[in-house]
């Protein structure tokens, strides 16, 4: 069970580095790797059509793999995101707990929030 939390983490974070930086891979190794990662395609699948070795698409997945968290190191766009994302939602918590017991408090807590997000923007 472990191991498959683990994997659909996996999946769930290359899926995220695909959406922002797929666009920096050429366009043979957009299609080889959106296939393998979000159809879900077998590497002999791909290889099949690709009309290449099976062992060619596994070299252009790590490849992918390589290049993608090499564009997260420098620029650091999904970390931000998940940053921003999860301010988001605690501002939703606040505003719901607000709604339920009209704390002040809550308030300037949602001010700091968005101010830190601004920054982050």
């Amino acid at each position: 069970m472990i191991t498959q939390v683990i994997n659909v983490n996996e999946i769930l974070k290359q899926a995220l580095l695909f959406d922002f930086y797929g666009e920096l891979l050429t366009d043979h190794q957009k299609e080889i790797y959106g296939q393998f990662l979000l159809e879900d395609l077998s590497l002999g699948e791909i290889a099949r059509d690709a009309g290449i070795s099976r062992q060619g698409v596994h070299d252009i997945v790590k490849r992918c793999e390589q290049a993608l968290a090499g564009y997260e190191e420098k620029l650091h766009l999904v970390e931000k995101f998940m940053t921003v994302k999860n301010k988001v939602k605690r501002i939703d918590e606040l505003l719901d707990e607000y709604e339920k017991e009209r704390r002040e408090d809550i308030l300037s807590g949602i001010r700091i929030l968005s101010g830190e997000i601004i920054e982050e923007l």
